[in-house]
């Protein structure tokens, strides 16, 4: 009976070792063909967001397979490695949704013959169009080395190589990366790496891009003076220069239209066919500067009054689609710095030169703020129940409107003191002005009642009375927010000149303040590329454009005062389980074999 019995248990032991080791290799089988893993930070920086999502769940978006390869493979330093691995997650985390339209292979550029490498770093650099090396200086067991990274990605979709994509900055000449000062680097481009991705996808399977046009002929934003924002959104959109001339086709195979601050008056003419291109759903954007400010007055002597543009008439027609710009400035406590010379007083707060506030609209949400500078007061005006009219940028608590066509002086800042309050009660959010609006839905014709006889009695032209197709129309009150700084240089043929944006980027920061060392950001780069993109129905990047990821610098107060007790908890506490776990089995162990 007692060999039975050991029989029995000894099958009971092996049965239950043998289930124990099935069930381990099928957790590890099982765990290598799902990916899944559980955020728990507090800016959930570990996870997608819900525009990437949105896009890569969309099939339509992959009508082939596309293939990334990575140039990040080998004898890699820690830090590098690290790098590697987030970007084999973040791919991993894509597949979760696309399934087998995405796959990806990670490529060590430094094997082969030399002859090999050397074909194959012509071919990844392409020029300086494809991806750019890295060099970087570690040490290594005691000495110095020296490594030739290639930090990026090949994307290949359809059968054809389409698109690279840059993951670590590459070195300027003879100038390497030091592998100590990488840290933050590093960090910032895991950060950002979901936007580097899904923007490197988005232009990879783009078949057909929407066609934005920047309209002239009334006194606009010129091709020089809109470079950088034109070089922002072209790889996402085609762009034309629109002039009307009396063209009744003029607009057509337009997706959207910016008009960014025209001085001169508009014709019936052009007014009706930018009116007919909204109500076939075109997607408008104006910047309008209502008050002519001459600032060389103001500087020299310290006055200046605002005179109203001529009737341009574009503002009577967005009056009818629940837009309204009012002929004032906003002053705002939330303001940069402006210097003044010869004044007892050389730093001033300027109220003009507004920081506007974004909203939690998807277009200014987590946007820094965005500068501008002479700004109007936007309303929203009409009960239109089809139009839904949304605030984009709005002033700060702290703000009030000026009487209409005021006159400046640089010595109003002075009249408020150091802490200055701008009205009775500043924390009340109903001193907020909008600055920037949107009106969203379906429109009625400006010239319902009044269409021009001109296109009334032409046959070309198909006149609707009212939306066909749900619109958008965005009004900004400044008109300047997008311009950039450049300089002109003739061209090599002595035939005209070349322009080209300044070396600093105005859209970001201000030379002003740089060279005073005052921290700043500008945010109109950033939101001109987000207005962009939900103007033209695109939202799967505008989170990711402005996600913020804080990394909180860590406490040394706190190390040095609690660092003996991290200390002895890390040591202690596991060799205290462990004690108590042998204890414990002990005990039982005594108490079964005494009995």
């Amino acid at each position: 009976m007692s060999e039975n019995k050991k029989l029995i248990k000894g099958l009971y032991n092996w049965t239950f070792l043998t289930i124990v080791i099935v069930a381990v290799v099928l957790i590890n089988i099982i765990s290598s063909f799902i990916y899944q893993r559980y955020d728990i930070t507090e800016d959930q920086r570990y996870s997608l967001a819900d525009g990437t999502i949105s896009y890569l769940e969309q099939s339509d978006n992959f009508k082939s397979r596309l293939n990334l390869k990575i140039y990040l493979e080998g004898n890699l330093p820690a830090e590098i490695n690290h790098f590697r691995n987030a970007v084999e997650d973040k791919l991993q985390e894509f597949k979760q949704y696309t399934g087998n339209k995405i796959e990806y292979q990670f490529i060590n550029p430094n094997v082969g013959t030399e002859k090999e490498q050397q074909e194959l770093f012509q071919n990844i650099f392409a020029e300086g169009k494809g991806i750019l090396p890295m060099d970087l200086v570690y040490m290594k067991d005691g000495s110095q080395s020296q490594l030739m990274l290639w930090p990026g990605a090949i994307i290949e979709y359809g059968g054809s190589t389409v698109q690279s994509v840059q993951l670590l900055p590459g070195s300027k000449t003879g100038r390497p990366y030091q592998l100590g000062n990488m840290s933050s680097i590093i960090q910032n481009s895991i950060n950002n790496l979901e936007y580097m991705l899904i923007s490197a996808l988005r232009r990879a399977t783009q078949e057909t891009k929407p066609r934005i046009g920047f309209l002239h002929g009334h006194g606009e934003l010129t091709w020089p003076q809109t470079q950088r924002v034109r070089a922002l959104i072209s790889p996402y959109f085609n762009i034309a220069d629109i002039t009307i001339n009396d063209s009744v086709h003029a607009l057509e195979n337009l997706d959207g239209l910016i008009i960014a601050q025209p001085r001169k008056r508009f014709s019936d003419k052009d007014l009706f066919l930018i009116d007919q291109f909204i109500m076939r759903g075109g997607r408008l954007m104006c910047f309008l500067d209502q008050l002519k400010l001459n600032t060389d007055t103001l500087e020299s002597t310290g006055t200046a009054h605002t005179t109203r543009y001529s009737d341009i008439r574009l503002d009577r027609m967005l009056f009818d689609y629940g837009l309204k710009i009012n002929d004032n400035y906003i002053m705002d406590a939330r303001c940069l710095p402006k210097q003044v010379p010869l004044a007892k007083q050389a730093m001033i707060p300027w109220f003009f030169n507004v920081m506007a506030s974004p909203t939690t609209h998807p277009i200014t949400r987590n946007v820094e703020p965005v500068n501008l500078e002479y700004t109007s007061e936007i309303q929203f005006v009409g009960n239109n129940k089809n139009i839904r009219l949304t605030p984009i940028l709005t002033s700060s608590t702290n703000s009030t409107a000026t009487g209409l066509a005021p006159m400046v002086n640089l010595a109003l800042p002075l009249n408020y003191g150091k802490n200055p309050e701008l009205v009775s009660n500043p924390k009340s959010e109903a001193n907020k002005k909008c600055l920037a609006g949107l009106a969203e839905g379906t429109f009625k014709s400006h010239f319902r009642n009044r269409i021009s006889e001109a296109y009334a009695k032409n046959p070309a032209t198909k006149t609707l009375e009212s939306s066909s197709k749900e619109g958008k129309v965005l009004l900004v009150g400044n008109g300047r927010f997008i311009e950039n700084e450049y300089d002109s240089m003739p061209n090599k043929l002595g035939t005209g000149y070349q322009f080209r944006p300044k070396q600093l980027n105005n859209l970001q920061f201000n030379q002003e303040l740089i060279n005073m060392k005052i921290p700043h950001f500008f945010g109109n780069q950033d939101f001109f590329q987000n207005m962009t993109d939900y103007m033209l129905d695109d939202i799967s990047v505008l989170d990711l454009r402005s996600r913020q990821i804080d990394i909180h610098e860590i406490n040394s107060g706190k190390i040095k005062l609690k660092a003996t007790f991290y200390k002895v908890l890390n040591i202690g506490l596991p060799v205290g389980i462990i004690l108590l776990l042998a204890l414990f089995f002990g005990f039982i162990r005594n108490k079964k074999y005494t009995n």
